[in-house]
């Protein structure tokens, strides 16, 4: 077992991206469609390099494919039965302006803080499979936390939340990433040889996320910079990972 404060502290530092992104909207005020939208897609790119460079040929070699496909198949089940819950509460919105901008600060919040959970778990279990896999994971997680403690922040600043109630929700969204780094932990020592499964978990969470929310979400805000960003996000991460892997 790898430096166990290591992989916390990766972990963290990922999470805590979703405070900084909170903190830039808290001071600077919400940034023009075309940044959120690269920003996001750029994330989106980055995490589907991780799935198809790193995360699925690392399970393949490591162990049987009934295991991959079980564990890539319950990490997009873990997220789509997320995602139902998420807007089953959000058919409930009040009327008011002040209440549903609150609300939907709120939803996007419990989204990310389900999302990160998994995530966590993706830096741990890799970081046990590779040595600086964990590293370039959490990495992509930052990249993509950064815009989701923007949208968190925007609707709770105009629904007139005060800005420390806002920062102190996003510094607790933030540990549920190296919470979920914990439990990947945990299960990789409580279950042996499940490397594999953990890493198609994480694959299968992981590419739910784009497919379902990054890229759709990127392309409502300005196609153009999504595809775009999108584009260079996948370049980026795969010519690092397999610079990484030489």
């Amino acid at each position: 077992m790898h430096d166990m404060y290591e992989i916390i502290w990766t972990s963290m530092i990922a999470g805590l991206a979703t405070t900084f992104g909170s903190l830039l909207v808290l001071l600077f005020g919400k940034p023009k469609e075309r940044v959120l939208a690269s920003l996001l897609a750029g994330a989106g790119g980055v995490m589907l390099a991780v799935v198809s460079v790193d995360l699925l040929p690392n399970a393949w070699k490591i162990g049987p494919p009934l295991q991959v496909i079980f564990g890539f198949a319950l990490g997009l089940l873990f997220m789509y039965l997320a995602e139902i819950r998420l807007n089953v509460s959000n058919n409930t919105l009040p009327l008011s302006r002040r209440q549903r901008l609150k609300r939907t600060g709120l939803l996007v919040a419990t989204g990310i803080a389900l999302h990160d959970l998994p995530e966590g778990m993706a830096i741990a279990v890799s970081q046990e499979a590779s040595p600086g896999l964990g590293l370039l994971i959490a990495f992509a997680i930052t990249l993509h936390n950064l815009p989701e403690g923007m949208a968190t922040t925007a609707p709770l600043k105009m629904a007139g939340i005060r800005w420390w109630k806002i920062l102190l929700l996003n510094i607790g969204i933030a540990f549920f990433t190296p919470l979920g780094a914990m439990i990947g932990l945990l299960a990789l020592e409580g279950v042996q040889n499940s490397i594999a499964f953990f890493l198609a978990l994480a694959a299968g969470a992981m590419s739910f996320l784009v497919f379902a929310e990054l890229i759709p979400l990127s392309r409502e805000r300005h196609p153009h910079y999504a595809l775009l960003g999108g584009t260079i996000g996948f370049i980026f991460f795969a010519v690092i990972s397999m610079l990484h892997s030489t």
